[in-house]
């Protein structure tokens, strides 16, 4: 019943709204491949694959791009896919992206179609669970380019498919994710003007749309300070260099950048310390204290004052204290930010297959996304995709990353039409501006 509820829906929302490409209706092709994207994101739910290990879900997705008749590219990026869709008249070129692995997580989601997968990580015995719904992002992408291919020779440009791995972050000592594909040059081979994406989220309900202009979610940065003293009795602090001590006052210290050092009206940014080990018993000062934290934050200015802060903070207080601090930055994801000229330009499009009740202007989210790469090197538009069943309060849904986590597969029929169509609208209007 909410499939077809959810359908009507769609329907509905289309009838008599401006459609940028009039001459193109999908309609019946999201129909038709309904049935195909449920299926196949049920078997990549039970056959999760870690990080830069997506060797089974890489193989199904260029079989069916090939059969679809695309130009297709594999081992990008260790298992990445990227299909080429040349349309039947000449344009600009669109980017659709869906990442494709899983997570480190024992599923306890009680769902017919449930993961039993195990491997090790990092060592460990572990589960593997699509709990971030990349499983649903392959589904809809790879109905997205049957429907798209269906009406290839109405489209003004071509359409560039890419299956992504490693968006959780590579393996240990690996390099991955979108990062690394363009490092290996799909932009400069391919040379797409924009790119689209999407991303199944707990926080909204299934048919619903999330968007944002401009900064919508965080950098992510890894940071490691340690604290070196000088070992000595617990019963004589002054025999030696006290490293916790000067710990505590760095993390002090560091929280007074955000709240005093950083222009937070401009935009917000969180420093968190997950992580202090140092020391073996209660009465020996160790030698050294080793912690380790996370940056977030939405303005690439304010991300590189942060860098400078944090370095120039435990320094300096464990200078005062006759210690020293060695503190290391790792990068990791920038902030993904939705071009403001595009957002706008593909807001009709969006109402059309939703209507206005069920698209929303969303808040920052402070999670962070390798989208964002892609966004730095062309216009980008990234969106949240409600997962949590309609009438099911999403404040108390099982969360991204959860190992309860569910997607209500209504909603892939609204998601694969919002990567269709969007191509679709976007390739119009470039053609109309030529006309």
């Amino acid at each position: 019943m909410k499939r077809s509820l959810i359908s009507l829906a769609i329907g509905l929302a289309s009838l008599g709204a401006f459609n940028a490409s009039a001459n193109i209706n999908i309609d019946k092709q999201i129909n038709q491949v309904e049935d195909k994207v449920i299926e196949w994101r049920r078997d990549f739910h039970q056959h999760p694959e870690l990080s830069n290990r997506e060797t089974r879900t890489a193989a199904i997705v260029a079989r069916h791009l090939k059969a679809l008749g695309m130009q297709v590219e594999t081992d990008i990026a260790y298992t990445g896919v990227v299909g080429i869709l040349k349309g039947g008249k000449p344009g600009p070129t669109v980017m659709l992206r869906a990442d494709m692995d899983a997570l480190p997580v024992t599923e306890k989601a009680d769902v017919p179609f449930k993961s039993l997968v195990t491997t090790k990580y990092n060592g460990v015995d572990v589960g593997v669970m699509h709990a971030c719904g990349h499983d649903t992002h392959v589904a809809m992408l790879m109905g997205a380019a049957e429907v798209l291919a269906a009406v290839k020779n109405e489209l003004h440009g071509d359409i560039m498919f890419v299956f992504q791995p490693a968006e959780e972050g590579a393996p240990q000592g690996e390099e991955g994710g979108a990062e690394l594909m363009l490092k290996e040059g799909i932009f400069k081979k391919y040379q797409p003007d924009v790119a689209f994406g999407i991303h199944v989220m707990a926080g909204l309900n299934s048919g619903q749309i999330g968007y944002r202009s401009g900064p919508i979610m965080a950098s992510a940065d890894r940071f490691e300070i340690t604290v070196k003293g000088k070992q000595t009795h617990g019963s004589s602090p002054w025999g030696g260099v006290d490293p916790i001590s000067v710990a505590a006052q760095i993390v002090s210290g560091v929280n007074h950048i955000v709240s005093r050092q950083i222009d937070i009206t401009k935009e917000p940014a969180i420093i968190s310390f997950g992580k202090i080990a140092g020391g073996v018993r209660n009465n020996i000062i160790p030698d050294s204290v080793e912690m380790v934290g996370t940056i977030r934050n939405f303005d690439m200015d304010n991300r590189q004052q942060i860098f400078e802060k944090l370095t120039t903070t435990a320094t300096h207080i464990a200078k005062a204290s006759g210690a020293e601090a060695q503190v290391n930055i790792f990068k990791g994801y920038p902030v993904t930010v939705n071009n403001p000229e595009l957002t706008a330009q593909m807001l009709p499009t969006l109402k059309n297959i939703v209507g206005k009740d069920n698209l929303f202007d969303v808040p920052k989210v402070t999670g962070a996304e390798d989208f964002a790469f892609y966004a730095q090197q062309v216009p980008g538009l990234f969106l949240f995709l409600g997962g949590t069943p309609t009438g099911q309060d999403v404040k108390t849904a099982p969360t991204n990353h959860s190992p309860y986590f569910y997607v209500d597969e209504s909603t892939l029929k609204v998601g694969t039409k919002a990567m269709s169509q969007l191509a679709i609208d976007y390739l119009a209007a470039q053609q109309k501006k030529l006309t």
